[in-house]
């Protein structure tokens, strides 16, 4: 780990971050749709990525042309990836250590996530970074405002008590690093094979960028 004063706290993204999850979600829309004799589009999971979970199940309905609603589509996903986040997700290399290293050494730790409470608790408890983490906080409780704004990271910032420009955020998206260095926090960026396409940009925008938690920052 090196040691940058990169800030006095640190906000994690979950999917594609500190969790090694988004197989999961390519895995449920290839099964998804497969259930209906639909092949998944190239462009279909980048388009998704960034969008909250009801913008996904109108999008999927008004791409596909399905007789669903948004409610049926958001149930059956979540059935799908319940199972998953809950016994087959695992935490990206050296996660836990770093959280753990992190957590000794008095910093202040939240969660931005755009996952439902359904799914981000039981994968948290099956890795083991829960009682880490001093708050939660999902794009639901801003507002509904996905990570194309930056509500979720300033209410995070505001229930640890920690000024932005104090905030270290780790996330794997583009819009996330994009949208955390426009209020002045510090963005390490976690590879993810699910950002492969936009990872020049990732490295162009962020402060840093990361393959494994060994090579963290230490938070001074």
């Amino acid at each position: 780990m090196t040691a940058d004063n990169t800030g006095k706290a640190a906000i994690f993204d979950l999917d594609g971050t500190l969790l090694d999850s988004m197989g999961v979600w390519d895995q449920v829309d290839i099964d998804f749709l497969g259930r209906r004799g639909i092949a998944v589009p190239d462009d279909y999971m980048a388009k998704v990525a960034a969008m909250q979970f009801r913008q996904i199940a109108e999008y999927t309905i008004a791409r596909f042309d399905l007789p669903d609603t948004p409610e049926q589509l958001m149930d059956e996903w979540d059935e799908m990836a319940r199972v998953a986040y809950s016994t087959v997700v695992e935490a990206k290399p050296h996660a836990v250590e770093y959280l753990r290293h992190l957590k000794t050494t008095g910093a202040k730790l939240a969660v931005a996530t755009s996952l439902p409470p359904a799914l981000r608790e039981p994968a948290m408890e099956h890795v083991g970074i829960r009682g880490f983490f001093d708050t939660v906080v999902s794009v639901d409780d801003a507002g509904d405002a996905g990570k194309d704004q930056p509500d979720v990271y300033l209410l995070a910032a505001s229930r640890l008590g920690v000024a932005p420009a104090d905030c270290t955020v780790f996330e794997d998206l583009l819009v996330g690093v994009q949208t955390a260095k426009s209020i002045g926090m510090t963005v390490w960026a976690m590879h993810d094979d699910s950002s492969d396409a936009d990872w020049p940009a990732i490295c162009d925008a962020a402060d840093g960028v990361l393959f494994d938690f060994a090579d963290a920052p230490q938070l001074l």
